[in-house]
């Protein structure tokens, strides 16, 4: 009996101890680096390009940028769901061999001390990581989308984000006058805004990387908020070079963000991701992501320090 005891105890401790374990190791792994961030300036009513692909004609959103030291305009994609602010190795490396010496890489530290600007707005960090991603410039055709890198959501985390779809345009500022906000979480860098579909709450991640969708959910709330025998719309999708398949049909409900109802017109899930995304996605209360398309005839302003927004 007392070896019984001993031997549940220490099953009990194992236990207590996996648990502990593997809290703190995606704390430390889904926590995001220090800002390393110095952002100086303003930057108002700047255009935003779009990348259009297959029947989308917002897959993606571009920010214009220059990099210090180089007399020409590049892209940026902005993603709202990367927390940090990065830059493409393969993109750089051909932009080095034009402009010899105008950057520096380290790629043994997959680092890059440089800066950036926004119109008016200049951004700079010594330690910019760097992705082995992107594409070689095309420095001859001055119609070309030249993507660089990736904004965060750590610029917005320095910055008052106005984000006004109907007329293209961007702005980031230091403060705005927030009458009629709402709140919304800033968890881990990440943008979770509360929503109301049929009286149901629900808490969605905007990630501007799915701008082409209205409302990604779960297999089962896609069941239910999909209209009955709906065709269906089957294509692939990619994040970060890995295929997923993206499932989207019609959809008519009414969704709800602060005192603004929209229509929701179609509702999408998606498979292929781990079964890690979908538990990190459970555990933070998300019952989905929404893009830029609910919002293309509107304007998002976003406060990530008093964690307060609006939708006009």
């Amino acid at each position: 009996m007392k070896l019984f005891k001993k031997v549940a105890l220490i099953i009990v401790t194992i236990i207590v101890l996996s648990l502990f374990g593997g809290y703190f190791y995606f704390q430390k792994k889904f926590t995001p680096p220090e800002n390393y961030l110095n952002v100086s300036g303003i930057a108002e009513n700047i255009p935003l390009k779009w990348i259009s692909g297959n029947e989308n004609q917002h897959e993606a959103l571009l920010i214009p940028v220059q990099i210090d030291g180089i007399d020409k305009i590049f892209y940026m994609q902005f993603d709202s769901d990367s927390p940090i602010t990065v830059f493409y190795k393969k993109s750089l490396a051909s932009i080095s061999e034009k402009f010899l010496n105008a950057i520096k890489m380290d790629s043994a530290k997959k680092q890059i001390s440089t800066g950036f600007t926004i119109r008016n707005m200049k951004i700079n960090s010594a330690v910019f990581q760097l992705l082995n991603y992107g594409s070689v410039i095309d420095f001859d055709n001055p119609d070309a989308e030249n993507i660089v890198g990736t904004i965060g959501t750590d610029l917005l985390e320095k910055r008052v984000t106005i984000l006004d779809f109907k007329n293209s345009k961007c702005s980031f500022l230091e403060q705005i006058s927030e009458e009629n906000f709402t709140a919304f979480e800033f968890k881990k860098r990440k943008i979770l805004i509360p929503s109301k579909i049929e009286n149901q709450d629900l808490k969605l991640l905007f990630d501007t990387g799915t701008s082409g969708y209205e409302l990604i959910t779960q297999k089962e709330i896609w069941e239910k908020y999909k209209i009955k025998n709906s065709p269906i719309k089957a294509e692939k999708g990619n994040s970060w070079e890995n295929t997923l398949d993206v499932y989207s049909a019609s959809a008519k409900k009414k969704i709800q963000f602060g005192n603004l109802v929209l229509n929701l017109s179609e509702v999408t899930y998606i498979e292929g991701t781990s079964d890690l995304q979908k538990f990190l996605m459970k555990r933070s209360g998300m019952q989905g992501m929404i893009g830029n398309k609910l919002f293309l005839q509107h304007k998002l302003i976003l406060d990530c320090k008093t964690e307060k927004y609006k939708l006009e």
